[in-house]
């Protein structure tokens, strides 16, 4: 890796219109960031509509990175970032664009960062905000609130790129050590759900509240290797011990 940039992926999920991912890639490279990701856009890519409104960003859309899933966009990353208008019932914490552009340089020294946007009309669904860590709302107008994505884009980089030339200092809260990637997170939490429901823990019919504050929980406390393998460890450990308890009541 040559720069902080290089470490900060823009993720943009469920594109409708290719024009808007031309001009978030505009966007990106005046403020030069150029690692794109597309999660299942919904009009066919590569597009010549794009092309045509990312000016000189033509670049960023011959390297962007499309996949099927926002877990294979995030691979990698120690500290995802999912920009968000909307008020949830089980709200993560949220950052406001500077505080959240001076969290990601900071911590892009260490691992790679992303910052997801949702689709135009209706954002990130809720799963897709469980994979992040925090959610990032750009204030506006009480009157009127309502960005495009290349605007949002725009605003996000925009504080990234005052962040790098500030030299912005590492906030003394950032973990001291590396946090583990999104998609070992995500294999944890699938064990964890499955070792619930074999000791009866987690209700089958309503896994799904219960499931929502451990993920908080775990990633806010962003364990590290070592850490994601002492909580393994457990969670193997447990689920031999009721496997071993069903076997005695069996025989």
């Amino acid at each position: 890796m040559n720069s902080l940039s290089d470490r900060i992926r823009i993720v943009l999920v469920g594109t409708t219109h290719p024009g808007n991912i031309g001009s978030a890639a505009r966007a990106m490279k005046v403020m030069g960031f150029h690692r794109l990701f597309l999660v299942a856009p919904k009009a066919p890519f590569p597009s010549s509509r794009a092309t045509a409104l990312a000016t000189s960003g033509d670049d960023v859309l011959k390297k962007a990175v499309v996949v099927d899933e926002l877990i294979e966009a995030i691979e990698g990353c120690g500290l995802v970032l999912g920009t968000s208008a909307l008020r949830r019932s089980l709200p993560l914490p949220a950052l406001d664009p500077r505080t959240a552009a001076a969290r990601s340089v900071s911590e892009a020294a260490g691992h790679d960062v992303a910052l997801v946007f949702g689709r135009e009309k209706s954002g990130l669904n809720n799963a897709e905000t469980d994979l992040c860590h925090f959610l990032v709302n750009i204030p506006t107008s009480e009157e009127y609130h309502s960005l495009n994505l290349a605007q949002a884009v725009q605003v996000l980089t925009y504080e990234l790129h005052l962040a790098m030339m500030s030299g912005a200092p590492l906030d003394p809260e950032l973990p001291e050590r590396r946090p583990e990637s999104a998609e070992r997170m995500e294999f944890y939490f699938e064990r964890l759900e499955t070792t619930l429901r074999t000791i009866g823990f987690l209700n089958p019919a309503q896994p799904k509240r219960l499931m929502q504050r451990l993920r908080r929980l775990y990633l806010r406390a962003r364990p590290d290797e070592n850490e994601l393998n002492i909580l393994n460890g457990i969670l193997s450990a447990t689920l031999s011990a009721a496997r071993g308890r069903s076997d005695q009541q069996r025989d």
